[in-house]
């Protein structure tokens, strides 16, 4: 079976365009170092719960989106290896105070699948 990173975040709308093109290139250093899928997704239809909910989970404001996001590897080894590659990669070095988001409410983590079709 795959392995898989999965995020949430809240991104400013008006900051969406950075974001899409910050992803992309990032998309590209993933996949460069094998990763085997890399997917950005923005909210389309996600309300906001009494008790939970995507946007109550990255605290999002009214002037943000959600934003779920996964990369897809073949195994947790590969993962390890590839972002250990990804991290050293001069393309995705940079201040995170210039990054189109609030990295200190982005959720993220590895996932092993346990049903895949």
């Amino acid at each position: 079976m795959s392995y898989v990173d999965g995020f949430l975040l809240a991104v400013p709308k008006e900051k969406l365009e950075a974001y899409k093109e910050l992803a992309s290139m990032a998309g590209e250093v993933w996949k460069e170092h094998g990763a085997l899928a890399f997917v950005e997704c923005v909210a389309d239809d996600v309300p906001y719960g009494e008790l939970t909910s995507f946007p109550r989970a990255v605290q999002a404001k009214d002037d943000e989106t959600v934003v779920f996001s996964w990369i897809v590897y073949e195994s947790r080894e590969k993962r390890d290896a590839i972002n250990a590659k990804v991290m050293a990669d001069p393309r995705l070095k940079g201040d995170m105070a210039s990054m189109p988001f609030d990295g200190k409410r982005m959720i993220f983590g590895g996932f092993s699948p346990i049903v895949e079709l």
